[in-house]
């Protein structure tokens, strides 16, 4: 067994002869481990929103979108999407086209995102689970042409799951000139019927500005026939992701964007990191504080063990050794701390997932969740722990060499 550990073992669980220092060690193991608990915990609570938010955008983002890198459109035969579409792990391929318009329905009107997809978008996303009303997905019937409009339009345009009559939509002319005598000229104008059903992914980005309608409808709408804005993917069952999205970079070269649902809503997820990574640094400079107890602790053992440090040079150990049993003995203490705070910062995560114990409000229904969302990830419980004992072991190492450079002599 190694000598210095031992050593420090025993010091760490024996009875001091000053009360005071059991006290102040104790007090220390309890501040590392209340702030590694609330590392576990507020890391957690992060990824519970992470995961949520991740869950409302896959409703309706698809696996993989492919995009031009310039301009907003581009041929839906474009050889290098055909090549990606006949890939053999894609599954469902959908083109869509998507713009801007106006929205306008009686005394209402509202600047909308109207995105034209294939009648598969069905199968590509889970939009079928996000439908609100007596109607079911369709896109159109004959010559008329229905508009899906998410919960936050259908407020904004004074609308229920259905609506009598048509919706107009109004887009600028690609070409010619705005004429001031006769605005109306310088617009496209369609229109939109209910398929008396409403999305709504609790998310404002799609509630609150999009319509889905079909393709043909925005080509006609927008003047793109024969255009499309991304194509969207979905692969195969069993299909490595991670190499497919490769191979499909590969083939896009730098005229295409291949993106994965997380890189589609980078700029959120993007938010979410920072603010994770300064709540742990926040947290990790309580933990720094707390530490400080465990300086004290060890100064008044190496006071207290004086005269065990002489009779242990004596039977020959080496200063070198005699250091290291303090060093030992911090080492120890921001150890139990750390799994003690690892261990409780668990069970908080546990009961929370389980019995929602901290609410987001006083009302049910009054948010998208009831309670605080919970996800514990293995890797950042690696991360505290790794955390904690690299503070620990820092904030220990001066002041142990230098009380020990005076105790020794």
């Amino acid at each position: 067994m190694n000598f210095p550990f031992y050593i420090a073992r025993r010091y760490l669980f024996s009875k001091k002869s000053t009360n005071a220092i059991n006290v102040i060690s104790g007090i220390s193991v309890v501040g590392v481990a209340i702030a590694t608990m609330a590392l576990v915990v507020t890391l957690s609570v992060f990824n519970g929103f992470h995961d949520m938010i991740a869950s409302f955008f896959t409703q309706m983002d698809p696996q993989l979108k492919v995009s031009p890198v310039k301009g907003k459109t581009v041929a839906a035969d474009h050889p290098v999407l055909t090549r990606i579409r006949q890939l053999p792990q894609v599954d469902v391929a959908t083109e869509v086209m998507e713009d801007q318009a106006l929205a306008v329905y009686g005394e209402h009107q509202a600047m909308v995102q109207v995105k034209g997809v294939d009648d598969n978008y069905d199968k590509l996303t889970h939009i079928r689970e996000v439908l609100e009303g007596d109607g079911e997905f369709e896109l159109h019937a004959a010559d008329m042409n229905y508009g899906i409009l998410g919960m936050g339009v259908a407020y904004q345009l004074g609308v229920g799951y259905s609506f009598d009559g048509p919706l107009k939509v109004y887009a600028p002319r690609r070409e010619g000139q705005l004429n001031m005598a006769n605005l109306q000229e310088g617009f496209v104008e369609d229109e939109l019927y209910s398929p008396g059903c409403l999305f709504s992914i609790k998310q404002g980005k799609y509630d609150k500005r999009y319509i889905i309608t079909s393709v043909a409808f925005t080509r006609q709408l927008f003047d793109q026939q024969g255009m499309l804005s991304s194509l969207e993917l979905r692969l195969k069952p069993g299909s490595d992701f991670e190499q497919v999205k490769a191979e499909m970079k590969e083939i896009a070269g730098n005229l295409f964007d291949v993106q994965d649902r997380y890189e589609q809503q980078d700029d959120t997820f993007r938010i979410m990191k920072i603010e994770k990574l300064m709540a742990y640094i926040f947290l990790t400079f309580i933990l720094v504080i707390a530490c400080f107890n465990i300086i004290g602790s060890l100064s008044m053992l190496m006071i207290d063990k004086r005269n065990d440090v002489v009779t242990l040079r004596n039977l020959g150990a080496s200063d070198k050794q005699i250091v290291h049993i303090f060093l030992f003995e911090g080492r120890m203490i921001s150890a139990m701390g750390a799994v003690i705070g690892i261990a409780v910062g668990l069970l908080l995560c546990w009961l929370q997932q389980q019995y929602g114990i901290v609410r987001l409000g006083e009302s049910e229904g009054s948010f998208v969740v009831d309670a605080y969302p919970v996800s514990v990830h293995p890797w950042d419980i690696v991360l505290v722990f790794i955390t904690v004992l690299a503070v620990g072991f820092l904030s220990v190492w001066y002041p142990v060499h230098y009380f020990a450079k005076r105790l020794l002599g």
